[in-house]
């Protein structure tokens, strides 16, 4: 009868804990799908669901197709395959257009417009290097020293005009100085055999098949090499120049060279039938091609074309005659004609042209603008500030202004002295063997390496963003014709003194116009621009899929979605493993709810083991010897 009492305590204690358990299960579930229910970002609890509800629900086609048939396996595999080869092919596409666009190409515009045009520069050389009064002693010197070189090689004797041999010996005393210089760069001839190897179509310099050329040493004279050429021409003029430059370098002052004859030169000079006078040209002094004048360089005034023709351009008569000249320095008699844009340069070498004596040349030109476009479309530069070579000419910059400032600035670096025929860079001289003794042997070996653009200039230096250029085309007929040169050469010789012995090889006539009032201008537009990459991407979407943006935003949150799933499923496994790990103390509280939503399982046992433990406690009462229960049930009756 004392047991049932306690039999009954333990089975009291354990039916609430049951009820109490399942009651707080019940409370999770309900709280869980509050949550679920009230949650504004909808998170699936696994890959399967998202890819299902995103197939069931995006626009794009054939999506459904891999969730709509489950029970056929093989329809599923079909489609899966063909749904991602479908956009593996559209992303190709893609690629392709992207490599498109990133090659920035652009589309080449051509008008043709019709304005009043501006007449270009005009210059005009004398092909006659002159022997100016300040360097005429050391020319008549030079020109002894290359007689008697003529006289060794070639047996040639050739007539001295500046001297007499009765003198011959007095200068050559009074001019040991040049002497020794041009002995150190001698003058020879040898076997071919002896020197570099030519291609076999050379022609032979003579019958011993010689070939000539000048030697250049080092300062220390360790090394040497010959400057040589297959034309004895070539080489004797190459020879003579480059003792005439170190003569013109010795010059102090420049302006002394400077000695302008306009009117024994320029005859006649009309443009638009009016005559021109001097404030229309401007002068400078070219080493090779003597005396230069350039008409129509002033910016201020310039001369414009109301009509193309013959009748509306430049005409000028000139002097051919080649008096006081050099002749072992120019080889060709006429004037030499330069058409180019204000504000540059004439490279005579380059661009210019000769005129016959004797022969009237008509120069008709077309005017043609290009505009490129800069940035990423092309290399082109829109004022040459964004090249690493400083400009050395006071004009704006074109290539061929930046590609000789590029030379002119190695030769300063490496020789030690500036090229006469570039303009002086500040803080240089002129390159002269009086002060500079192996500057030649320096010159020709970057000369070569300039050619072979070891050097990068012509890596350097790059186009022009805008430019103008003049295409020429000439014509030519005798002038003054037969029945008229009597009295042409009468009217000339009245008023311009003209009193040459050869009538016809003396004067020369130059027409230059424009042949038509149309310039053409080439211009550039970018080919594929943002726009039309979209709109190629587009039809591309839409060729694949027959979709719109929406479906790239639908598939752009799919990957989101697949991140964020990712990164909660990783948190969980990381929460899950630091409970199972076995330590320490059990935690203090299991009150956090994050806790029992993680695992509920493992903690509610020990929370109710310890409960129904706490109900066994009063049936230890029982064990003690004496005093009375509490509720007067358990005592025994006395004896």
């Amino acid at each position: 009868m004392g047991t049932a009492p306690r039999g009954g305590s333990v089975k009291t204690g354990k039916m609430p804990e049951g009820e109490k358990t399942r009651q707080c299960k019940q409370e999770e579930q309900q709280q869980q799908k509050e949550e679920e229910r009230e949650g504004l970002i909808e998170f699936y609890s696994s890959y399967q669901e998202l890819f299902q509800f995103f197939c069931s629900n995006t626009t794009i086609h054939g999506a459904i197709r891999l969730v709509c048939s489950k029970k056929n396996k093989m329809k599923t595999a079909f489609w899966s395959v063909l749904f991602f080869l479908t956009f593996g092919l559209m992303y190709w596409q893609f690629g392709i257009l992207y490599r498109e666009y990133f090659s920035y190409p652009v589309n080449l515009n051509l008008n043709l417009n019709s304005d009043r045009l501006t007449f270009p520069a005009v210059t005009l050389c004398t092909l006659n290097p002159y022997r100016y009064s300040a360097i005429r002693k050391k020319l008549d010197e030079l020109d002894q020293i290359t007689h008697q070189t003529l006289l060794d090689l070639y047996d040639y004797n050739m007539s001295l005009a500046q001297s007499d041999w009765s003198t011959l010996s007095t200068r050559k005393r009074s001019s040991r100085s040049l002497l020794h210089h041009v002995q150190r760069h001698p003058l020879r001839r040898q076997k071919r055999d002896n020197l570099v190897n030519l291609p076999e179509n050379s022609p032979s310099v003579d019958k011993n098949d010689w070939k000539i050329g000048f030697v250049l040493c080092s300062e220390n004279n360790k090394d040497c090499f010959h400057q040589a050429y297959s034309s004895g021409v070539d080489a004797v003029r190459e020879w003579y120049s480059f003792h005439y430059i170190n003569i013109l370098a010795q010059m102090p002052d420049a302006k002394a060279l400077d000695e302008s004859d306009f009117e024994n030169f320029i005859y006649a000079c009309r443009f638009n039938e009016a005559t021109c006078d001097k404030a229309n040209y401007t002068h400078f002094h070219h080493p090779l091609y003597g005396n230069c004048y350039t008409f129509n360089d002033n910016s201020s005034s310039l001369w414009t074309s109301s009509l193309p023709g013959i009748n509306n351009g430049l005409s000028l008569v000139v002097r051919t005659e080649q008096n006081d000249f050099i002749p072992l320095l120019s080889t060709v008699t006429g004037a030499r004609v330069m058409v180019h844009d204000q504000n540059e340069p004439a490279f005579m070498d380059d661009g210019g042209f000769n005129v016959r004596p004797g022969i009237e040349t008509s120069i008709s030109m077309r005017k043609e603008m290009t505009v490129r476009l800069g940035g990423s479309y092309s290399d082109c530069t829109e004022d040459g500030s964004d090249v690493p070579v400083q400009n050395l000419y006071s004009s704006r910059y074109t290539e061929q202004v930046c590609i000789r400032s590029c030379f002119q600035l190695n030769m300063v670096k490496r020789c030690g002295c500036a090229y006469y025929f570039y303009p002086l860079p500040a803080g240089a001289e002129y390159c002269d063997y009086t002060k500079h003794i192996a500057w030649g042997y320096c010159y020709y070996k970057l000369l070569a390496e300039f050619k072979a653009d070891v050097l990068g200039c012509f890596h350097k230096c790059r186009k022009p963003c805008k430019m103008t250029e003049y295409q020429l085309s000439a014509g030519y007929s005798r002038w003054p014709s037969a029945v008229s040169e009597d009295w042409v050469f009468y009217m000339l010789s009245q008023q311009n003194k003209y009193n040459i012995t050869s009538k016809r090889n003396g004067v020369a006539k130059v027409n230059i116009f424009f042949e038509e009032w149309n310039y053409k201008t080439n211009g550039e537009s970018p080919a594929f621009t943002v726009v039309t990459l979209l709109s190629q991407l587009g039809n591309q979407w839409s060729l694949w899929f027959g979709s719109s943006v929406l479906s790239v935003m639908e598939l752009a949150e799919l990957i989101l979605d697949f991140i964020a799933i990712t990164f909660i499923l990783a948190l969980r496994w990381f929460r899950s493993r630091q409970q199972l790990s076995p330590p320490g103390p059990p935690p203090v509280s299991h009150d956090n709810a994050a806790f029992q939503d993680e695992a509920p399982g493992l903690s509610a046992p020990h929370r109710f083991t310890i409960e129904a433990v706490v109900t066994m406690l009063p049936s230890y009462n029982s064990l003690e010897p004496r005093g009375p229960s509490r509720d007067g049930e358990g005592a025994l009756p006395g004896p």
